[in-house]
């Protein structure tokens, strides 16, 4: 009975050994949306407003009061907000705030990246800014010709700024405002 009861027991404790060999579970690892844009394509776009410039054919643009716009991207949930002032000798008022427009975001930003631009030829000086972090505007820009124009950008999401999640878009917006800098012309 004792050699019955040894046997029955190596054949169990054989076959839980045989049985119980796998793999180890391993969790999955991350992963993250993909998100793939159209890649941009311009048109010019001119009005009776006394500046033209190039924009993306999948943003919808809508004219606001004295000469100001909104691109809205409607698929990314976003807005381009322009707004045009004349300088009437008031050029460093105008340039503080925009630059106050830009800083009041430095308590959510995680730094600021400020690109100057300068077009001689098309008399077109300006400041790029990229807000990095959970801040409402991730980028902002300004331009003006220093003795009668002035033009503002910002863009906003419609959504809680969470820089991780908007990431793509906001990158993808951010080089259509450097596209519409770029282009500016004054009429």
């Amino acid at each position: 009975m004792v050699k019955k009861t040894i046997a029955f027991s190596a054949i169990v404790i054989t076959s839980l050994l045989s049985f119980s060999c796998k793999d180890d579970v391993l969790p999955k690892p991350s992963s993250y949306l993909r998100l793939d844009y159209p890649e941009a394509k311009y048109v010019n776009f001119e009005n009776e407003c006394p500046y033209a410039f190039e924009m993306n054919t999948d943003a919808i643009i809508k004219k606001e009061t004295d000469c100001g716009f909104t691109i809205t991207y409607p698929k990314m949930k976003a807005t381009i907000y322009l707004s045009y002032k004349p300088v009437s000798g008031d050029i460093n008022k105008l340039l503080r705030d925009a630059q106050k427009l830009t800083f009041e975001h430095v308590i959510k930003a995680d730094d600021i990246l400020e690109q100057p631009f300068l077009n001689p030829d098309k008399k077109v000086y300006g400041m790029f800014y990229q807000v990095e972090g959970n801040a409402a505007t991730n980028s902002q820009f300004y331009a003006t010709d220093s003795t009668k124009h002035f033009v503002t950008g910002s863009v906003y999401f419609y959504a809680k700024p969470n820089y991780d999640s908007i990431m793509p878009a906001a990158s993808y917006i951010k080089n259509d405002m450097q596209r519409l800098m770029e282009t500016l012309k004054w009429k």
